[in-house]
């Protein structure tokens, strides 16, 4: 299967059936109903879902997989727009049939690449499910690796958290894991 990355989205061919994916951001106070039904939905996957209702301080970014049948949504996630707030993402959800394909990866990558446009270290909002830990987990992991990789070892964790948008916290617990620290 080959893959390509052009004008914002991916592009994978495999049989001659085209896919790609698109990202919308969604801002609650404007489509407040949709925001609260995604917020429903994932209600339905993640028993620690408690925000549904008031959704009108939060921006949603809903990740669609497009074929030739149209635009299907596989995953969301929610960030409150206050810059106040040291979180960056505060909902994420998977639809179970798309999990394990990077989707969940992807939608982290993406809020942390918007912390550090606004050059903010964040951290997720908790309490995370255990695939939230997992996800986290491997992405935290992959990035800090990554950096070291890429600065020799070279840098202090505040460096490190600079570099990636990643909080201390996140950052210290991550290298215990792996018994660097």
């Amino acid at each position: 299967m080959s893959e390509s990355f052009h004008n914002g989205s991916i592009t994978k061919n495999k049989n001659r059936v085209t896919h790609s994916i698109s990202v919308y951001e969604i801002k609650g106070e404007e489509h407040k109903l949709y925001c609260q039904n995604l917020c429903l939905i994932a209600k339905l996957f993640l028993d620690h879902k408690s925000i549904y209702f008031d959704v009108s301080s939060f921006s949603f970014y809903v990740l669609t997989e497009n074929d030739n049948n149209g635009k299907h949504i596989v995953a969301y996630f929610s960030k409150e727009m206050s810059l106040a707030t040291e979180f960056n993402l505060a909902c994420i959800m998977v639809m179970p049939p798309y999990q394990r394909k990077g989707y969940g990866q992807f939608l982290i990558s993406m809020s942390y690449y918007f912390s550090r446009l606004e050059k903010r270290i964040c951290t997720p909002e908790t309490p995370l499910s255990d695939l939230g830990k997992i996800s986290y987990k491997s992405y935290w992991t992959n990035t800090i690796l990554e950096t070291l990789l890429k600065y020799k070892g070279n840098l202090s964790i505040k460096e490190l958290s600079e570099e990636t948008g990643i909080k201390n916290d996140d950052i210290i617990y991550t290298l215990n894991e792996l018994s660097l620290v």
